[in-house]
């Protein structure tokens, strides 16, 4: 009887152990972010952000595939939906991924998209054209998954200028960088930045409160990335006492997303 007694009563401090363990607060976190690009590595982050109960944030551009496709193409609805129903977060990359390249006269700007039908050509855009390019994106995040975008973006190689900066918080788009210990590094030449040295410097230099930067594919690295890096980076991170949030957290950004959503 008392060996049925002490075990009830063991059993109950570890469920209330549990308890507080899963209500613990996000008090040492980093923000991972991932920017568009050709998928072929989606399904292994989104399988690695579940088995490690991850929210990251995501910027979304309509970016060529490995498929032949576009990455906010109906094919790629099912699994942008399946990730706004996580709880992750969503901000514009351009629909079609377009560098700044220079300021012009007249609040204009020189700008080259490197996807959709103008792709590799370089036009004149004012600030409502961008604006416009900014909300592109956030509408079509709309129509595949019922919700509504942050009002955060990336530009595209996190080129950017402040005449630029100004004409899209001017129509309420937020501009995210990174640190620079979070550059993860999947766009580097895999010769010259294999995965281990890649995963060694992240190890080492993050530290709480960095945004760190990934992609959803490289066309021009070799060894991807996210297979080698992905989760042992996370599973290291979190061994250090790092913990995991996305930008709805973040002090520079969360009043504007609690304040405001796109379109």
């Amino acid at each position: 009887m008392k060996s049925a007694v002490l075990l009830v009563a063991m059993l109950a401090v570890v469920g209330t152990c549990q308890v507080s363990v899963a209500a613990a607060p996000c008090d040492k976190p980093v923000y991972l972010t991932f920017d568009t690009g050709h998928m072929g590595v989606a399904p292994l982050v989104a399988e690695v952000l579940q088995r490690q109960q991850v929210k990251v944030t995501f910027f979304l551009a309509d970016e060529k595939t490995l498929t032949g496709g576009s990455s906010l193409d109906a094919q790629w609805a099912p699994w942008w939906k399946a990730r706004a129903a996580e709880g992750h977060v969503f901000g514009s990359h351009t629909l079609d991924h377009v560098y700044w390249r220079a300021d012009r006269p007249g609040g204009r700007f020189e700008m080259r998209p490197s996807a959709g039908p103008q792709a590799g050509r370089s036009r004149e855009m004012d600030g409502a054209a961008y604006c416009a390019e900014l909300d592109r994106s956030a509408r079509r995040f709309t129509e595949m998954t019922g919700q509504h975008m942050a009002p955060l973006f990336r530009a595209p190689g996190g080129r950017t200028s402040p005449a630029l900066l100004a004409a899209a918080q001017a129509c309420g788009w937020q501009h995210v960088g990174w640190a620079p210990a979070g550059f993860l590094g999947d766009e580097l030449p895999s010769d010259r930045y294999p995965n281990a040295q890649l995963l060694q410097r992240a190890l080492r230099d993050i530290r709480a409160g960095d945004i760190l930067v990934a992609h959803l594919g490289i066309w021009s690295r070799q060894d991807p990335w996210a297979p080698a890096v992905l989760e042992p980076l996370i599973v290291g991170l979190k061994q250090r006492g790092l913990c995991f949030a996305t930008l709805a957290e973040h002090p520079t950004y969360r009043a504007a997303v609690q304040s405001g959503s796109k379109p």
